[in-house]
């Protein structure tokens, strides 16, 4: 069958090949090594920092709004504005019955939901079914590489980072938005993760500044939850104590 693409789809089908041929060497297979601790800490440090003077003075200021309905509709706009962006990453991983359960869940958040602020379609059972284009590799073959700490962002791997700038550089709502709804969609994601962090304050602060080694402690818990989530084993012996020997000497 013929067909023709829509400007849209020309202009990321190009890059969505590249990434392919990509995808097989964009980072080593899986190791618990952690090759880049020196200067993981020193950003860690630096996250903790901006965290401590900035985030967390914010997200308590704002804790009454964040944990009421007001906080609430920004994660739920901040939701529907990735959902695009989860759905190609659906396709990409040929899971084309999540794509389709996505597809849906979007169609009725940005209607009926007035543009995501309601979830009509949770309350209908049509539930998020996560995606990312780290998650992306990870199907295509490609291993998670070394923990990597990102200013801000926090943890990572070397594939996820590597994601996050494809899901970035290919998000269709990126593509489609004009000024000022451009504007208006990054607002509402930046502070949906404001939102976050009032929210789970108290367990961000356990580990964030309440830890013997909070770089130790976010290492584990990224990489166990990570792999988790991608539906790989851990093993029973990967829960071990964060604070044991945690430079390795």
């Amino acid at each position: 069958m013929f067909f023709s693409l829509s400007p849209v789809a020309a202009r990321l089908s190009l890059p969505i090949l590249g990434l392919c041929l990509l995808a097989a060497c964009a980072a080593p297979p899986v190791s618990d090594a952690d090759p880049y601790e020196d200067a993981n800490r020193r950003v860690h440090a630096f996250n903790q920092s901006l965290d401590r003077n900035l985030i967390r003075p914010v997200a308590r200021g704002s804790a009454g709004v964040a944990r009421g309905p007001v906080g609430q509709g920004v994660r739920n706009v901040a939701g529907n504005l990735f959902m695009p962006s989860v759905i190609l990453n659906k396709v990409l991983q040929g899971k084309a019955e999540d794509a389709v359960h996505n597809t849906w869940r979007f169609a009725l958040n940005t209607t009926i939901g007035l543009g995501g602020l309601f979830d009509p379609a949770g309350a209908m059972g049509l539930t998020e079914r996560d995606a990312d284009f780290g998650g992306t590799l990870h199907t295509w073959g490609a291993g998670e590489g070394g923990f990597v700490v990102l200013p801000v962002l926090g943890p990572s791997t070397e594939r996820d980072a590597f994601g996050k700038v494809v899901d970035t550089v290919l998000d269709p709502l990126g593509h489609v938005l004009k000024s000022p709804e451009s504007h208006w969609a990054r607002g509402f994601k930046a502070a949906s993760k404001v939102v976050d962090r009032a929210r789970f304050g108290d367990t961000v602060d356990s580990i964030l500044h309440e830890s013997a080694d909070s770089y130790a402690q976010m290492r584990l818990l990224y990489l166990q939850n990570r792999r988790f989530e991608l539906g790989q084993e851990v093993a029973d012996d990967a829960f071990i104590d964060p604070y044991a020997d945690p430079y390795g000497d």
